[in-house]
């Protein structure tokens, strides 16, 4: 069972920051923190110095915890990254080179050698990242590390098993529990270059000394498997239970759900990973997503922008907002580039077009995964930063269709603190069991009747201007436009 009294410590290795929240077993939030990243993007290539990620975790840690009740007992905590964001560390767990991000398009040459030797990866996964990687640094003594690895590494003292979740994009094969030995070798990948694997949930050691002084965190506090940053908005969303989803609006956009079995993808653009009880959450992460109004607009006050938008519904231009080259889901096309179709009227109507460009970029992935045979009657459930905006809620709610619930909390950092109380309670709850006491619903916006219908004609223009380019494939579009007048859950 869940220790009633303890404090539960998630955090969250982002894109833009590092965040950590202090939680109960009952969703109360007894201290936060954050600290900023940067980053370098140049073209194609996004990268971060990792030594940053500590020293940004040592200002949040201390921030979250400097608030907790006095003789607080945390009783675990654990970290969750960006998915597919890898370096190279040498057999210390120290860096050797910089972190290739979760975007960095640069090892597309990798990422067709890879596929060429049967192992379903996207242009942006971690393996082919990894073998650019290995051209440059060579291979020796190296060891790959997954963005939580090496924060693990310091708090616990040694270079940790990576979780099974940070693992899928790197070539791991869930159904089989194992790496894919003859395809790796084939590619070259030696086998010291690879970590152990182990489920989220797993314990891996324990806070040490220099860790609790440098972060604040008790020491002998247990580390428990993290999963991915999306994964880690999932179960903070409480979107566990089949047939549920959870859409994370961040710099990007990630969907990921609950079902019993895989949702089978001959394209690979989406993927399963694997909940700590064996049941699967399928889901896939798009390139589209609130970084384009930041880039669009950097000095924009957003809830202003949000109010002198809701005059143009729908806009006057359609948008395919991409924050960076390429598109991974809701269909791979390494060379699609942000799109907008039409002459916005003003500001005001280019930040309507973008808002409503993400909201039809979700329904068309909410389309795919009809047209995979995915379970979509469960509750959908809104988190991310996008999230704290009432206007885009209501926008991407008459959008869908459908309801859509948004938590109090819409941070990963609470997922992780979900994960690492599931850890240390052992086989007396299920996951799904821990989140939902966690996990405090603040609202559920209604689609208003007849906006549904508005959006359909600027919908059906872009999903028509995505297969004109050739990115988005005919049987997709065809089946999207089948379901104009359909709410996103019906079957």
């Amino acid at each position: 069972m869940v220790d009633e009294g303890a404090g539960w410590l998630g955090i969250d290795l982002g894109t833009q920051s590092v965040r950590v929240l202090l939680v109960t077993a009952d969703g109360t939030v007894l201290g936060s923190g954050s600290a900023p990243l940067t980053g370098r993007r140049d073209g194609v290539r996004h990268e971060q110095d990792p030594l940053r990620w500590w020293a940004a975790l040592c200002t949040a840690s201390r921030a979250a915890l400097g608030s907790a009740p006095p003789r607080l007992r945390v009783g675990g905590l654990a970290v969750c990254g960006t998915s597919g964001t890898v370096l190279l560390t040498d057999g210390s767990g120290r860096p050797v080179s910089p972190a290739l991000m979760y975007d960095d398009g640069r090892a597309q040459a990798e990422a067709a050698r890879a596929r060429r030797a049967g192992l379903a990866v996207q242009d942006t996964w971690a393996l082919p990242k990894a073998l650019w990687l290995l051209g440059e640094y060579g291979g020796g003594s190296l060891r790959l590390a997954h963005q939580p690895d090496l924060i693990v590494s310091r708090l616990t003292g040694e270079p940790p098993p990576a979780d099974s979740s940070h693992a899928l994009k790197t070539g791991y094969d869930l159904d089989g529990d194992r790496w894919p030995r003859a395809a790796l070798d084939g590619l070259g990948v030696p086998d010291s270059l690879l970590p152990d694997v182990v489920r989220p949930g797993t314990r891996l050691g324990e806070v040490g000394p220099a860790a609790a002084d440098a972060t604040g965190t008790p020491a002998g506090t247990p580390v428990f498997a993290g999963m991915t940053d999306g994964c880690a908005a999932q179960i903070a969303s409480g979107a566990l239970r089949p047939g549920s989803w959870n859409s994370v609006l961040g710099t990007t956009l990630v969907l990921k759900g609950a079902a019993r079995d895989p949702v089978r993808d001959p394209s690979g653009v989406v993927y399963n990973h694997r909940a700590p009880d064996g049941t699967w959450l399928p889901g896939g992460a798009s390139s589209v997503g609130a970084g384009a109004l930041s880039a669009r607009f950097p000095d924009a006050d957003p809830a202003g922008m949000d109010a002198r938008a809701a005059a143009y519904e729908p806009s006057r231009a359609v948008a395919y907002p991409l924050v960076s080259p390429g598109e991974r889901f809701p269909f791979r096309a390494p060379e699609a580039t942000p799109l907008i179709l039409g002459d916005p009227a003003e500001g005001a109507d280019l930040w309507a077009a973008l808002l409503q460009g993400v909201g039809f970029a979700e329904r068309l992935c909410l389309d795919y995964l009809h047209h995979l045979g995915a379970p979509l009657d469960g509750p959908l459930t809104f988190t991310g930063g996008g999230a704290r905006s009432p206007y885009w809620n209501q926008l991407r709610a008459d959008i869908l269709g459908r309801p859509a619930r948004v938590p109090e909390q819409t941070e990963p950092a609470l997922g992780m603190a979900a994960l690492a109380a599931y850890g240390a309670s052992g086989s007396g709850a299920t996951l799904a069991d821990v989140a939902e006491r966690m996990v405090r619903v603040r609202t559920v916006v209604e689609p208003r009747p007849g906006r549904t219908a508005a959006f359909a004609e600027p919908y059906a223009r872009l999903v028509d201007a995505l297969r004109d380019r050739g990115w988005l494939p005919g049987p997709v579009a065809a089946h999207a436009h089948s379901r104009l007048s359909r709410d996103t859950s019906a079957s």
